[in-house]
């Protein structure tokens, strides 16, 4: 009882310290999550332009994939959050109950519907070549759907209650077994394409039945989720699902946003630019772990000051996040920068893929200023998932990504003559205004809030 104590004392307690001490172990959760999906990109690059190009082509689906676990997730962990600031533990226990039969509905609807309907997704894409080897992949990951959206809503619990210790743990399992695994499925067993998917299946499985064992086995979390505390509710499915359908929405954009952006690549040079355009989001995206780790510990100080009424506690978490967000993008853009040409060479190591390094350098060199562009309108959108305006944080999202990024991505390129950069700098530019708007309306929220808390929640003086 001593740890679960101190998880929800530290959650309750100074913002600063709530984020930096949530954040960092979500920070080592999410490298080992893109190094196992460098890993993935890495070994299948050596299997050839096509095949890592077919691996651009699934990651917006996996994308969604992982959306829903993620999406649910979010919902969990917010209305967990939120619950603990007002002091209610049963209700936190039953949110964390429904978002896990939540999980089981969702993962048996959307398996059957993207296994039905993925060839013609993937036509749709434009896979041309590359569908075979896009087939392969996909028909495996997809079919063991749940895995991955059970993953995301355990791993959730544990965050919504300052376990991030075992959170990490879990995914520390999953990614080790996936790295250690890639090189012998696609290559020693000769598995080829689909061995990169069943490494990531097994290794998932691992850590899914390590989690359900601290839930239901060990049972020493702060929350009990024993069934008989299971209590269906209307409202607690409403509210989190105001909070999973907009975030898990959230990934169907970025994936949407991905298959324009493939599309316009593929128009403007081939399916070799995809599969550069691939490899350099795989090294943006490792830059953006630190913010995505800090963005996730906003959602749960945000939930609990929430909860609690707190707007200092909330105004504080968004702006503190924001500025120590800035600064680990600034380090990390320079390295990007600095290193574009060696990190290049890590995805051309074969006679196949050879030809794609000062390409992939060229794409790095621009993708460098993304990393720089985001940090304000990532916080912003977690803090508002946090306190259950999951909306809000959509809005934003399809500003920033679907409308934004991709018109201006198809101006600089198309009409403005740039060519591939001109893509490259339409996503920067597109990231950075549409960040830039929901800084704003975050700002005006928490303002708003804290002229109800004050009226509503602070005793009158006589």
């Amino acid at each position: 009882m001593a740890n679960k104590s101190k998880n929800i004392e530290m959650i309750t307690g100074d913002p600063k310290k709530a984020i930096i001490k949530l954040a960092l172990p979500m920070m080592v959760s999410m490298l080992l999550i893109m190094m196992y999906n460098i890993a993935d990109s890495i070994w299948v690059a050596g299997l050839g332009a096509d095949a890592l190009a077919a691996i651009g082509f699934i990651t917006p689906l996996f994308m969604v994939l992982v959306g829903l676990g993620n999406g649910i997730g979010a919902g969990a962990n917010s209305l967990i959050a939120r619950n603990i600031g007002a002091g209610n533990r049963d209700g936190a226990n039953n949110a964390g109950l429904h978002a896990i039969v939540l999980s089981i509905i969702v993962s048996v609807i959307f398996t059957i519907l993207i296994e039905v309907f993925m060839v013609p997704i993937l036509q749709f894409m434009g896979a041309g070549d590359t569908i075979q080897y896009a087939m392969d992949y996909s028909y495996i990951i997809f079919g063991f759907l749940f895995i991955f959206v059970y993953s995301g809503v355990a791993s959730a619990i544990f965050r919504s209650e300052g376990d991030m210790r075992r959170a990490t743990i879990a995914i520390a399992v999953t990614a080790i077994m996936n790295i250690i695994l890639d090189p012998i499925f696609i290559y020693v067993l000769n598995f080829g394409i689909a061995g990169a998917a069943w490494a990531t299946v097994f290794s998932a499985i691992l850590s899914c039945l390590v989690m359900s064992y601290w839930i239901w086995g060990k049972k020493d979390l702060y929350l009990d989720l024993s069934p008989q505390n299971f209590d269906y509710s209307s409202a607690i499915m409403i509210d989190t699902l105001q909070v999973a359908i907009p975030s898990t929405l959230e990934n169907v954009v970025f994936s949407a946003l991905a298959i324009i952006i493939n599309s316009m690549l593929v128009l403007a040079a081939g399916t070799t630019a995809v599969a550069v355009y691939t490899a350099s989001m795989r090294i943006v995206q490792l830059c953006m772990i630190p913010l995505i780790g800090i963005g996730t510990a906003v959602l749960t100080v945000a939930g609990v000051a929430y909860g609690a009424h707190n707007y200092q506690n909330l105004k504080t978490a968004h702006s503190y996040s924001i500025k120590i967000g800035f600064a680990v993008s600034i380090a990390l853009g320079a390295i990007m920068f600095i290193f574009s040409n060696q990190i290049a060479t890590v995805f051309s190591y074969t006679s196949a893929s050879a030809s794609m390094a000062p390409e992939i350098a060229t794409a790095l060199s621009v993708l460098t200023l993304f990393v720089l562009a985001i940090p304000h309108g990532i916080m912003s959108s977690m803090m508002f998932q946090g306190v259950g305006k999951g909306t809000y944080s959509l809005l934003i999202t399809l500003l920033r990504s679907l409308i934004l990024e991709s018109v201006f991505a198809y101006l600089f390129c198309f009409i403005f003559g740039w060519g591939l950069t001109g893509i490259y700098a339409g996503v920067v530019f597109g990231c950075f205004v549409g960040g830039t708007v929901g800084y704003i309306w975050a700002k005006f929220f928490i303002r708003k809030f804290k002229e109800i808390s004050l009226k509503k929640y602070t005793p009158q003086e006589e």
